[in-house]
């Protein structure tokens, strides 16, 4: 399993809001699944960040697509496979 840091710069902050819940629904299902690691808002207010868990860049690329914030332009998104170095007890 590789890890996926997916970036969720704001876009509109008017449908950020209007679509909160459905995204969080979206990620606690992903969680559900095994597909999360970790992810939070910016604290700025600049977006917010994913860190997934999957198979490919592809895989991730697709869960990202089906994000109410994204699907909706709330949020654009960018994703780069990111090698984590950490001395951290990780679930697997």
């Amino acid at each position: 399993m590789k890890y996926f840091a997916v970036f969720l710069p704001m876009l509109n902050e008017e449908k950020s809001q209007e679509y909160r819940a459905q995204h969080l629904n979206f990620l606690e299902e992903r969680r559900r699944e095994g597909k999360i690691f970790a992810n939070g808002r910016f604290a700025d207010g600049a977006g917010g960040l994913v860190i997934y868990r999957a198979g490919s860049l592809e895989e991730v690329e697709q869960i990202v697509k089906q994000d109410p914030y994204v699907i909706q332009g709330a949020r654009g998104f960018d994703i780069h496979e990111w090698e984590m170095v950490s001395d951290a007890l990780l679930p697997y």
